[in-house]
């Protein structure tokens, strides 16, 4: 579990960065305004939470140096973090290129994937020892 969150942290942020230039680039001409401003919301929501991810990887890091046992609050959270991109930006990249409405009611439920992990991480961060 160490790596898991650092490593899907690293690569949602190099996807990210990839998937927004490839949208303000090779998409430009092909999506429409509304759908160009949809995929930069999955692109953001995907960047910010690589970030979240690599916070939640240098708690599981932490706890595994000192020793300590990894609390289920930062498990909940990196979970909720890795889930959401997957159902939010991830459904948001599929409506843009004309999923079906099948996917629409996914984006939401990455959307609570994301509130959880924000609250888990909250947990976390209030049963920190020694703050």
């Amino acid at each position: 579990m160490l790596q898991l969150f650092g490593l899907a942290g690293a690569f949602y942020g190099a996807s990210g960065v990839l998937l927004g230039a490839f949208g303000a680039h090779a998409l430009k001409n092909t999506l429409s305004p509304a759908s160009l401003e949809t995929w930069q919301t999955a692109v953001s929501y995907q960047l910010i939470h690589a970030l979240a991810l690599l916070a939640v990887f240098l708690m599981v890091r932490q706890s595994a140096m000192s020793g300590a046992e990894i609390g289920l609050a930062v498990k909940i959270a990196g979970w909720g973090f890795l889930i959401g991109v997957v159902l939010f930006s991830g459904s948001l990249y599929a409506l843009c290129f004309g999923a079906g409405a099948l996917f629409g009611p996914i984006t939401p439920l990455g959307g609570v994937s994301f509130i959880v992990g924000w609250t888990a991480l909250a947990v976390a961060i209030w049963n920190v020892d020694g703050v």
